[in-house]
């Protein structure tokens, strides 16, 4: 490790809280299998997929003997996929909870994620080197990756390294698309007649992986705090200069659900919910409408500066953009080798154009060439594209300034317009936890840990009542295939956990369209500060706004 800071070594010595029933020996801690959870859609198709794995009931723990106590076991641990302030707690739970459990039993933890378990490539995590890693921010203790096990010879490596090492259960701690990877290594386990437990760990910035039992995914809490600061800082700059509108997307894939909280956290002019878009079939024109409305209010004012938060996945929930994004992914799925045979970008730009349909393509080459290259760029692992990449704050600034351009010719418009761009992503990803997500993570580790125990495969560890004291948290467990639906990947039907987006009926998003009105034309910005650590739980245990409304 290199040299620490004061706050490092500090944290350090923090001891996360957790349910009441962790504190009890392992023996007196009882698996208890409760009511059976199906997916709500697909049942058929996915029953058929997961036969081994289809209709298992949701767990809890409680006080009780527990038959599995004092087992000795190896343990398996990777991490996939960007990393989540919380991750090393995550091992740290699970670690203490083998070694309370039996002093003889091992962790292994396979660098690299996914790719590591396929090539073998590990290492014992001991004491010493666990202890320098708690309520560390980073996934740097074994590292992560983003390798997706698809095809059977992958499967088939994947188990003969489990086997290798003599595993009892395989831990992965991930998103949505990492814990399909779990559901679908635990059936194939099975299939196999491997006793090999495989438990998934609920972990994304993005805030996209949860549901009634899951209620938040690790690591949204810091980043959302860390970038709500961040906000907060320009909200109070913008007000001080007076003279920019700054454009800030915020990552968070898919979802809107960083946006939606840092909108809670710092009461921007503008914030932009994807999912509201598209249930509105709002255009780019009208998007740009509206952010040009508030700017000429504003304006009017005497204002000539405000705050947009802008969803990293806006420009896929877009109608037009949507086809034209889904029309690309279908395109590149089947012609990847020759797309990847042209020299240039011009010539892929020119490739893709010829390919699309009529309207698709006039959109498409209606765009930027900036913005036309970065639609076409590589897709992740999971066949997705890559939104980060794609600088939806430019298009729209472009496209902005346009429309004030018009309404200045016709006397509609005044003002002054000069601008900032941001993007705030990985930022977050790696911060020190929050106390929440410290607590949460430790929580969650051994939570994973009692279910491999017990012999529970195919499940993710689940931490309910998070808005009460972490004393009060009801830890248990629910299957992985209650969770998912078939999806279009790679040109393919596939099983997936679906993403949990924001719901306009849910109470998050009324309470935010009651507010965005007053905040449009207030300068008078909401400033949370940064990450605290110490003082009265008000300040350093609160949980997000978001999951407070949820939950109230």
């Amino acid at each position: 490790m290199n040299e620490r800071s004061p706050l490092h070594n500090v944290r350090f010595a923090y001891v996360p809280k957790m349910p009441e029933i962790f504190n009890l020996p392992t023996a007196s801690i009882k698996a208890i299998p409760t009511e059976v959870i199906e997916p709500k859609v697909d049942r058929e198709t996915l029953k058929g997929i997961f036969s081994h794995s289809y209709g298992k009931p949701a767990v809890k723990f409680a006080q009780g003997e527990n038959i599995f106590a004092g087992k000795t076991m190896t343990v398996g641990v990777l991490l996939s996929g960007g990393p989540a302030a919380g991750g090393h707690n995550v091992i740290a739970g699970l670690f203490d909870g083998l070694k309370k459990n039996s002093p003889d039993s091992k962790l292994i933890g396979f660098k690299g994620g996914a790719s590591g378990l396929l090539d073998d490539k590990s290492i014992e995590i001991t004491a010493e080197l666990m202890d320098s890693y708690r309520n560390t921010g980073g996934f740097d203790i074994i590292g992560s990756g983003r390798t997706k096990i698809e095809t059977p010879e992958q499967f088939e490596k994947a188990l003969a390294t489990a086997t290798s090492h003599k595993l009892d259960a395989l831990v992965v701690v991930g998103g949505d698309d990492s814990n399909t990877n779990a559901a679908l290594l635990a059936e194939f386990f099975a299939s196999r007649k491997a006793p090999i437990a495989v438990v998934g760990v609920p972990k994304t910035i993005d805030g996209d992986l949860k549901n009634e039992w899951v209620e938040t995914s690790f690591g949204f809490d810091t980043a959302t705090k860390l970038y709500s600061e961040l906000i907060g800082n320009i909200c109070r700059d913008a007000a001080s200069g007076r003279k920019y509108w700054h454009f800030i997307k915020l990552m968070g894939r898919s979802a809107s659900h960083i946006a939606l909280e840092c909108a809670f956290q710092t009461r921007p002019n503008i914030a932009l919910i994807s999912e509201e878009v598209e249930a509105r079939k709002m255009s780019l024109a009208q998007i740009v409408d509206s952010i040009a409305d508030s700017v000429t209010a504003r304006a009017a004012k005497g204002e000539n500066f405000g705050v947009v938060l802008i969803p990293e996945g806006l420009i896929e929930f877009i109608p037009e953009f949507k086809v034209l994004i889904s029309s690309i992914n279908e395109l590149l799925a089947h012609e990847d080798e020759a797309f990847k045979q042209l020299s240039s970008v011009a010539e892929q730009r020119q490739f893709v154009a010829k390919k699309l349909d009529a309207e698709s393509s006039a959109l498409f080459t209606s765009l930027p060439e900036d913005i036309q290259a970065q639609l076409c760029w590589d897709r992740d692992p999971h066949g997705n594209v890559q939104v980060s990449r794609i600088e939806t704050e430019k298009l729209l600034v472009m496209m902005v300034k346009e429309q004030l351009a018009a309404r200045a010719k016709e006397g509609t418009y005044t003002g002054k317009f000069d601008y900032q761009t941001h993007f705030m992503g990985y930022e977050g990803r790696c911060a020190f936890p929050s106390n929440f997500d410290a607590d949460y993570c430790y929580s969650l580790g051994n939570a994973a840990f009692l279910l491999a125990l017990n012999g529970y495969s195919g499940y993710i560890a689940s931490i309910r009542n998070l808005t009460a004291p972490a004393s009060e948290w009801i830890p248990g467990g629910i299957p992985l295939v209650s969770m998912m639906n078939i999806e279009r990947r790679h040109g393919k039907d596939k099983p997936v956990i679906k993403k949990a987006l924001v719901e306009l009926d849910g109470k998050p998003f009324k309470y935010f369209a009651e507010q965005r009105g007053k905040w449009a034309l207030s300068s008078d910005y909401r400033i949370p500060g940064s990450i605290q650590f110490f003082g009265p739980p008000a300040v350093t245990d609160a949980t997000t706004i978001t999951l407070q409304l949820e939950r109230s």
